[in-house]
């Protein structure tokens, strides 16, 4: 069991590292399109309309991609008033404890998303705007995310065990 749960962990965090690296190269595509759109506006007088529902897009996917590396870098906010004084067990104690609220909440959060997603998909939601695009990609994009968040948490679940079987993952 030991090496199944190593496995499932190393699997989980690579994904992870994979899906916050593309995110973080997002960055680049926003600025790109933030500077075609000023170079546009102001030097051609031809505005993109699309531009800055782009970005807003662009940014969203942001958020959503670099949850998951977040979580497993251990890089999310965090009140150390107590936890600082913790043994490497009582730290374990609170992040299971923890885990299960997260894990709790991203199902939620999930159940939520998945039924945003059909309903844009039985109506062929899109935003009011000149653009007008499809809010369907953002959506399945918001769900993946948010089901690798899950598995990110029953990662870091994984790991706490562990340490409190005096193991490491």
């Amino acid at each position: 069991m030991q090496r199944l749960m190593a496995g499932y962990v190393r699997f989980v965090d690579r994904i992870s590292d994979l899906v916050g690296y593309l995110a973080a190269s997002l960055i680049f595509v926003m600025a790109a399109t933030l500077i075609l759109d000023a170079f546009t506006r102001n030097v051609i007088k031809m505005p993109v309309h699309w531009a800055i529902e782009f970005t807003q897009f662009t940014l969203a996917a942001y958020y959503f991609m670099g949850g998951s590396i977040t979580l497993k870098n251990n890089d999310h906010v965090r009140m150390d008033l107590i936890y600082s004084h913790l043994t490497d067990r009582g730290r374990a104690i609170v992040e299971v404890v923890t885990s299960v609220c997260l894990l709790f909440f991203l199902v939620t959060l999930l159940m939520g998303g998945i039924s945003s997603l059909e309903y844009a998909i039985a109506t062929g939601e899109r935003r009011f705007s000149v653009w007008n695009p499809s809010v369907i990609p953002i959506k399945s994009l918001m769900v993946a995310c948010t089901v690798l968040m899950l598995l990110q948490g029953v990662s870091i679940l994984f790991k706490n065990i562990a340490v409190l079987r005096g193991k490491t993952l």
